[in-house]
Parts: C-alpha cells; sequence; structure tokens
C-alpha cells in the first residue's frame, strides 16, 4: 500500500506539470497577442496617415516644386559622375 505522503508527491507532481504546461502556453500566446497588437497599431497608423493625405484642407502646407530647366551643365556632370568608371574584384 502506497504512503499518504507518496500519494500527495504524485499529486503534486501532477499539478506542477499541469501548471508549467499551462504556463508555456499563456507565454505563447501573450507573444502572439503582442504581436498582433503590434500589426493593429501598424495598420492603425497607417490608415491614420493615409487619410491625413487624402484629406483636403488637413492643415498642411502645400509645396510647389519648381522644375529646372533641362539639360543643364550641373545636370550632366552628376549624370556622368553617378557612372561607373571601373569595377574593383571582390575580395573575400
Amino acid at each position: 500500500m502506497p504512503s499518504v505522503v507518496g500519494l500527495l508527491e504524485q499529486r503534486e507532481l501532477v499539478a506542477r506539470r499541469r501548471v508549467d504546461g499551462l504556463r508555456e502556453e499563456a507565454d505563447r500566446f501573450q507573444a502572439e497577442l503582442a504581436a498582433a497588437e503590434q500589426e493593429r497599431q501598424e495598420w492603425v497608423i497607417a490608415r491614420r496617415r493615409v487619410g491625413a493625405v487624402l484629406t483636403p484642407d488637413s492643415g498642411t502646407v502645400a509645396v510647389e516644386v519648381a522644375q529646372e530647366p533641362r539639360n543643364t551643365d550641373a545636370q550632366a556632370a552628376v549624370r556622368d559622375a553617378a557612372k561607373a568608371k571601373s569595377v574593383l574584384p571582390l575580395v573575400a
């Protein structure tokens, strides 16, 4: 016949394992909840920003961008400077 203390230890072990399993599950749910809340917050921000852009007279100042004349010497210099001059081998 098992001892009373031995039976209590077995029940305690079963309860501890159940608690540990539930804690692990709760941790997974907390992590999933945090990720879902972050995603929702990003969508809220995106909706607000798009709404602000699409709303006429949203209180923002319109900025006009003046176009420079085409084919200026400065544009040609920038374009030429951006062209690749030589190719160097990669050293690993």
